[in-house]
């Protein structure tokens, strides 16, 4: 896929997230005000967010998809993760102002004020299919264009999804008698949104420390490397994330005695066989005469 249809793709998804979240969100609002729900006006705050944090997403993978130059020679991907970043630290916050909101309201004993109609209880459980739906579509084109900030925006949807389950318990609970089940609904929802915040963060941050990637994947290179013919040891081998994907720096031994043209094909060998079989996008191959 090139720089220009990935762009495109990243773009349409978000666009029509954008729009899902902005009639979600209102309707949530005025039903989450008209019926006294606490728990779906909360449910409303995450879904907004969802706004902000697409449109973060469009500007990273814009930025991200430019080409290599003088002063950029490895390429802007790591912008995905510090977009990605971003995106964990706003989940983080909604996830804490929710969860301070629903504490509140149970210290002063706001929830006993009213109770929430039925109008809100079916606009949580139509936001759970819309956000559910979101979450497989925004999932799908980031596994397309492979976008780590996009991935992460999809499990966004998720956690709106999720917080919407929250919602509608802690609704229907409201509705039989049990007022208090609604800020409680806004606090469970504050704590599934934390998670996913802080997974996200743990995740996007390790390319931006230089993160050596997956041990077996790390392994699986290794033994490749020493299977192939006129390879006798790997002297030094160094990976380091970027984005999806690695970048390897990489020293291996080769009998002295060979000519230089075979040196080079073994080395050429080894370099081809990680940039097309494994999850390497740069590879630099030195080798050692022993």
């Amino acid at each position: 896929m090139t720089r220009e249809e990935r762009l495109k793709t990243a773009n349409r998804i978000s666009i029509v997230t954008i729009i899902g979240n902005v009639l979600l969100s209102a309707a949530k609002v005025v039903v989450g005000t008209l019926a006294h729900s606490g728990a779906l006006l909360a449910d409303a705050v995450h879904s907004l967010s969802d706004i902000a944090t697409t449109v973060g997403v469009m500007i990273g993978v814009k930025i991200a998809s430019k080409k290599e130059d003088a002063s950029h020679p490895y390429g802007h991907e790591k912008i995905e993760s510090i977009t990605a970043v971003i995106l964990a630290l706003v989940l983080v916050a909604v996830a804490l102002g929710i969860g301070f909101s629903g504490i509140q309201s149970i210290l002063t004993g706001a929830y006993k004020t009213a109770t929430p109609g039925l109008a809100a209880l079916i606009t949580a459980a139509a936001s759970i299919v819309v956000k559910e739906a979101m979450f497989w579509y925004t999932r799908a084109g980031a596994k397309r264009i492979d976008s780590q900030s996009m991935l992460a925006d999809a499990w966004h949807h998720r956690s709106d999804a999720l917080s919407s389950v929250g919602s509608l318990l802690g609704i229907g609970l409201a509705q039989l008698g049990f007022p208090i089940f609604d800020p409680i609904a806004a606090i469970i929802i504050c704590l599934f949104i934390l998670k996913v915040g802080i997974d996200i963060f743990m995740d996007s941050q390790k390319t931006l420390v230089d993160y050596a990637g997956d041990d077996a994947e790390i392994e699986a290179i290794r033994q490749e490397i020493l299977a192939v013919d006129g390879v006798i040891r790997i002297d030094m081998m160094k990976t380091r994330q970027q984005a999806s994907k690695l970048y390897v720096d990489l020293e291996i031994s080769i009998d002295k005695n060979v000519s230089f043209q075979r040196a080079h094909e073994i080395t050429e060998e080894v370099h081809d066989l990680l940039e097309l079989r494994h999850n390497v996008i740069h590879c630099m191959v030195h080798p050692n005469p022993l």
